[in-house]
């Protein structure tokens, strides 16, 4: 004799609950979609196809716990339950620890709320998802442009500090005498840059920490990286520009910054 399970659906049955599923997760993508192209915008890892896959799994493992229970087991929420702990191990890869500062804390709690949106769809409440999807958005997208105009947010800015320190000479063309004082002059220009910038750093309180250091045809240049506010990068900036031992200044908005 072989007993039938509730895990045996007839045709109709599951003619009918793909009908359901397939509004229920084609919702799910549209509004993981939509976190995941400001993500993209934003140049970030969880992009536009990880945001949707979060928000359809969440649905889909929200709908499939529901139908896998039956109709005679309360405990419906077994399979959905473990989604909260899938995504936290998820989220958990997407944060880095550096030398100064933590990155992808908002990616992480970003696909953690996606995962909450397609949980939503997954049980029907559309209008709950849709309604979540826009705080999302109006969160990543506006709430930190409001933070850097009011001066509050702290952000990373790569600097890249430039002096013209000359080429090196051969002896064989202007003699050993001329070389090596050529060298002495590069070396000392390359000690008053390196003296500037840490002059004003110092003042600031903030430390040197260089990334990169370099000699292109006699132009030497030092980058490294700062997080400040906004009022203080322009500080930072217009005094950096103003010291004698400096050529140039140019700064670059850190790719890696939330």
């Amino acid at each position: 004799m072989v007993l039938q399970s509730h895990f045996d659906f007839s045709s109709v049955q599951q003619m009918a609950l793909s009908g359901l599923a397939a509004k229920r997760v084609l919702m799910a993508c549209a509004m993981g979609g939509l976190v995941g192209v400001e993500r993209e915008y934003r140049h970030k890892d969880s992009g536009l196809r990880t945001n949707m896959l979060i928000c359809m799994g969440s649905a889909l493992f929200t709908l499939l716990s529901a139908v896998l229970a039956g109709d005679g087991n309360a405990d419906k929420g077994r399979v959905a339950s473990n989604i909260v702990q899938g995504i936290g191990f998820l989220g958990a890869g997407l944060i880095l620890h550096t030398r100064s500062r933590v990155l992808g804390l908002t990616s992480a709690a970003t696909v953690w709320v996606v995962a909450s949106v397609g949980m939503a769809c997954g049980a029907g409440l559309y209008v709950v998802a849709a309604f979540a999807t826009m705080i999302l958005l109006i969160a990543l997208q506006f709430v930190g442009a409001i933070e850097g105009k009011l001066g509050w947010k702290r952000f990373p800015m790569l600097y890249e500090v430039r002096a013209d320190v000359g080429s090196a000479l051969s002896k064989e063309i202007v003699g050993a005498a001329r070389a090596e004082a050529l060298a002495d002059e590069r070396e000392a220009a390359r000690h008053r840059m390196l003296a500037a910038v840490l002059h004003v750093l110092d003042a600031a309180k903030v430390r040197l920490h260089v990334l990169e250091r370099d000699n292109a045809a006699g132009m030497e240049r030092m980058s490294f990286s700062v997080l400040a506010t906004r009022d203080m990068h322009q500080e930072l900036l217009t005094q950096l520009r103003a010291s004698d031992a400096t050529d140039q200044v140019v700064v670059f908005r850190d790719l890696e910054d939330e």
